[in-house]
């Protein structure tokens, strides 16, 4: 079953049937046996027609997300090992990334609250102080305040390889800053937790043009998806449970930076694609 946050309110899509859901999105979605439970929501809600569907998901859909934190997970592919590692070396921090890909504990930083997080279709946002930025596709776990997962959905946690491989401690300013996150397009709530062989891709097109197109399988990732959740919930407590995007396995060459307009596509298999267009912030100016 697929969940999907509107301006209008929570739609639920249980294969060919879509239901409005009355209740508040914090309070569906933090619970146990999240899946039986909107099983039994479907029963006495309303069904709604496939083209207010589409109206509402084409023009009002939100990012996936309510008064939950999203945190995210680094270096779980050696790709990502690798690529930290060459960004960089010129500062002495190479050895940093080899140390924790080996590590028992993982890395895991603090990443968005709602507000900073795009909707599929929206825009995302690249820094003006950055010389080098990528987007980073990345399955999503959504975890429960007891620390179970309990839905999956798409992440695209934007970084600054510039800022990050200057000095591995401009990491938060390199992570967390406006719409350096999006989410989407939808929660996705299965039975049974995920296929280890779901597949991963991203595609960035600009003026139509590919730029980067790859995929990897999530059984690439080093670490289990069960670990990364409880290191995260070891010291923090998550009231309304918690997101946390489980780190990329695909990192374009070191010649690619990401410009305005261009547009990335992320897609996983059983979930769907978030699409997001390449943007700057407006408002704010570098000095």
């Amino acid at each position: 079953m697929k969940l999907f946050k509107t301006s209008k309110g929570i739609l639920l899509q249980k294969e060919k049937e879509v239901f409005r859901l009355q209740e508040e999105w914090d309070h569906i979605i933090n619970r146990q046996k999240l899946f039986e439970y909107l099983g039994s929501l479907a029963k006495k809600s309303e069904r709604i027609d496939d083209t207010s569907f589409d109206m509402l998901i084409n023009t009002q859909l939100a990012a996936p997300i309510g008064r939950q934190e999203l945190w995210a997970a680094g270096v779980t592919y050696i790709r990502s090992r690798d690529a930290r590692k060459e960004e960089s070396k010129s500062a002495g921090g190479a050895d940093f990334y080899d140390k924790v890909y080996e590590a028992e504990r993982p890395e895991l930083f603090f990443k968005s609250l709602a507000h900073r997080v795009a909707a599929h279709n929206s825009e995302v946002y690249i820094r003006k102080d950055s010389s080098w930025n990528v987007p980073e596709p990345e399955l999503t776990l959504f975890i429960n305040s007891t620390g179970d997962i309990q839905g999956y959905t798409v992440g695209n946690d934007m970084s600054s390889r510039s800022i990050e491989g200057e000095n591995p401690l401009y990491l938060p300013q390199a992570k967390v800053y406006e719409r350096s996150a999006a989410l989407g397009p939808c929660l996705f709530v299965p039975p049974h937790p995920i296929f280890p062989e779901t597949l991963i891709s991203i595609i960035i097109r600009r003026q139509g043009r590919v730029m980067f197109d790859d995929s990897i399988r999530l059984s690439r990732m080093k670490r289990s998806l069960t670990d990364l959740a409880a290191y995260l919930f070891r010291e923090c407590e998550f009231n309304h449970g918690c997101f946390l995007m489980t780190g990329t396995g695909m990192v374009p060459s070191n010649d690619f930076t990401l410009q305005l307009k261009d547009e990335i596509d992320i897609t996983i298999e059983g979930i769907g694609t978030l699409r997001n267009t390449v943007a700057m912030n407006p408002i704010h100016k570098t000095s």
